[in-house]
């Protein structure tokens, strides 16, 4: 079984001594061609990985913005086996990570087990199921653990510490810890609960520490900076695709990912004086 490339990539983000940038795209979203030239254009502009959203008529963690997402690209014909194809395609072309998000039941009516079989062959190497509970996920994780596929957890503020101690136990790849209560959006700044939520993940956690919702800008990926080994970025690339023509969305994004790439590298160090 070869080494998962979620795995091989915080490996290479320790060794680099930076933060790791994972964009977020609604697969479908917002014609069923862009999104592909859209996620190799944000991996050629510096992304580390790839989040690739499955649309769903009732997303329950997402705001807004990725809601008109999934309205979209569902009405573009997007569904849970378009976007295994779309990895599939994807990994032809890349070597970059590629987590699936996905809510519960998009994967309950495709069946768990063929699920994992046909998202591995198609060459993701994980998935977030956001409305999964753990004590539900004991099936689709030893599927998933049989192929060498992770299940990634979220944590969020709310979660228990006896939660996150299993969470520390069990996890692989990494964990996603959903940076404030509510859903999925930009925000002005990032919450400043930030820094004692993740602390209280690490004092249980020793794998890697992914955070996400509300994260929009380069100012907020300094600030996290010291909490966390990567970041996700959904709801303002999102609202970037809404607000550009057609033909300058790719121009668009990759200054944006760019723009983001930038701040995640470590601050240099000032020589001794």
């Amino acid at each position: 079984m070869n080494a998962n490339r979620i795995d091989a990539v915080f490996h290479a983000l320790r060794a680099a001594g930076r933060m790791g940038l994972f964009p977020f795209f609604t697969a479908g979203y917002p014609t069923l061609e862009a999104t592909e030239r859209l996620a190799l254009v944000a991996l050629e502009a510096g992304a580390d990985g790839l989040e690739l959203g499955v649309p769903f008529s009732d997303p329950l963690a997402d705001g807004a913005t990725l809601q008109r997402a999934s309205e979209v690209a569902l009405r573009n014909g997007a569904s849970l086996a378009w976007t295994l194809a779309l990895t599939e395609r994807l990994r032809v072309q890349v070597d970059a990570p590629i987590v699936l998000l996905t809510s519960f039941n998009p994967v309950h009516r495709y069946g768990g087990a063929r699920f994992v079989d046909d998202a591995v062959r198609a060459g993701a190497d994980g998935v977030i199921v956001a409305d999964l509970p753990s004590g539900e996920a004991a099936d689709l994780l030893e599927v998933a653990g049989g192929h060498g596929f992770y299940l990634i957890p979220m944590v969020a503020p709310t979660t228990t510490p006896e939660r996150l101690e299993e969470v520390g136990r069990t996890a692989r790849g990494f964990v996603y810890c959903v940076s404030l209560l509510g859903t999925t959006g930009a925000r002005p700044q990032v919450s400043e609960r930030v820094p004692a939520f993740m602390a209280a993940v690490r004092a249980h956690v020793s794998q890697p520490l992914l955070l996400g919702f509300g994260i929009a800008r380069p100012e907020h990926i300094v600030s996290v900076r010291p909490y966390a080994d990567a970041v996700a970025v959904g709801g303002a690339i999102a609202d970037l695709l809404a607000g550009t023509p057609d033909a300058s969305m790719v121009p668009a994004v990759r200054v944006y990912i760019s723009r983001l790439r930038a701040a995640c590298e470590a601050p240099s160090r000032s020589p001794a004086s």
